[in-house]
């Protein structure tokens, strides 16, 4: 039995992230995991909004951290009746850590980690992808299916495939994760530069390699720069395509000079997105 592992701010419930856990959960028949960071420096409030002529009230603080309590144990109540419902075998995890350390150590023991593209475990409002996002995804050390804020279910696979291991790794990784996904359509897109020829990068061996995981899959091969070119063909896309990618790690440096396409498809499609990468 598979282990799935959904990440949810229990000060911000995401049904969306809970609804692709469970419908996941109930295709692969796994065990999910609600997991609650309850992060030591995260709130719903800022002291200052508390502070009056006399400090900070010992009342007003107890009153806020109790709403924050109700809130959070209102939003387990609502995971549990999701399983229960659905009939799942699940469990609760309330990890009392800084939350990107709590999400980083579940994914040693996960199959599968699933999170809203919108977490960030801060009152400060961020572009997608959060900081903590970012780290998460380069960091996690196994799969994540980052999703929508709406449910849309999944009904095609698009798998990218640029002839590097960690883009054959993101593509057997899916497959063994989520093998319920086997029979949607699937197409495997590419990009060349303008001048190289058409043919498939490694075209023998990743055709070969298809056969026995994807039989069915077709193929696009596409010309221009990746991170041009990908977005504006995914934008044809409906939002019940996941879209499957590897090698979101790279250095400080090269992240300067070229933009992440984990980075760049979070903010311009509404699609899930499966990133597994080559440690």
């Amino acid at each position: 039995m598979k282990k799935i592992v959904a990440i949810l701010d229990g000060l911000s419930y995401s049904s969306s992230t809970v609804e692709y856990a469970v419908f996941i959960a109930k295709q692969e028949k796994a065990h999910l995991v609600g997991v609650f960071p309850k992060d030591i420096n995260y709130r719903s409030y800022a002291y200052y909004d508390l502070v009056d002529e006399t400090g900070i009230p010992d009342q007003e603080m107890k009153s806020f951290a109790e709403k924050d309590t109700h809130t959070m144990g209102k939003s387990i109540q609502q995971f549990e009746l999701a399983c229960q419902q659905s009939g799942l075998n699940y469990s609760l995890h309330k990890d009392n850590d800084i939350a990107i350390e709590a999400v980083l150590h579940e994914s040693i023991y996960a199959d599968l980690m699933i999170i809203e593209s919108k977490e960030a475990f801060t009152r400060v409002k961020e572009e997608k992808p959060s900081h903590f996002l970012s780290q998460l995804f380069a960091e996690a050390v196994c799969p994540i299916l980052v999703v929508p804020s709406e449910f849309t279910g999944i009904s095609k696979s698009v798998l990218l495939y640029d002839g590097s291991p960690s883009s054959v790794h993101a593509i057997r990784m899916f497959d063994y994760t989520l093998s319920g996904l086997k029979h949607i359509p699937t197409e495997v897109v590419s990009v060349k530069s303008p001048k190289s020829s058409l043919h498939l990068p490694d075209g023998k061996l990743m055709k070969e390699f298809m056969k026995r995981h994807y039989p069915q899959a077709t193929f696009q091969v596409l010309k221009g720069i990746p991170w041009e070119v990908i977005p504006a063909y995914l934008q044809e896309e409906s939002s019940d395509t996941v879209i499957v990618l590897g090698a979101y790690r790279r250095s400080r440096l090269s992240r300067w000079f070229y933009p992440s396409m984990a980075d760049i498809l979070l903010q311009e499609l509404r699609s899930p997105l499966f990133i597994a990468h080559c440690k």
